[in-house]
């Protein structure tokens, strides 16, 4: 009987693990923009596009000309960070997405009403 209750434990735990594994594989890596990358005009990017919780955007961009910045929905409406907004400034970063709409600037001067903003809903 033991034997038993121990290889059910053991399918239990197996199945578990296939079930984390697949949770984890469903994740996508999305590049901003795609070849063009974060910049002006990506604002109409995530049409057409699925995104799901724990996505991931990859924003690759000059630097030394933009940034990312992750904002509220009255911050993208508005084109302003608040202070307390998180900053990505590397080139090459990777951004997980939370339920909901995600939304992202670009902070610097302009960039946001030229088109460098994005929202994206993870179902």
């Amino acid at each position: 009987m033991a034997q038993g209750r121990g290889s059910a434990v053991a399918m239990g735990l197996a199945l578990l693990c296939l079930l984390v594994h697949s949770e984890v594989t469903q994740a996508a890596t999305f590049v901003v923009g795609d070849n063009g990358g974060w910049t002006f005009s990506t604002v109409g990017w995530p049409s057409g596009k699925r995104f799901r919780v724990g996505d991931v955007l990859e924003f690759r961009y000059n630097p030394w000309a933009h940034n990312v910045v992750a904002v509220s929905a009255a911050g993208y409406r508005s084109c302003s960070a608040s202070p307390a907004a998180r900053v990505f400034t590397t080139g090459n970063d990777r951004v997980t997405l939370a339920r909901g709409t995600n939304h992202f600037i670009c902070s610097l001067a302009g960039h946001c009403e030229s088109g460098m903003k994005i929202a994206v809903t993870a179902v």
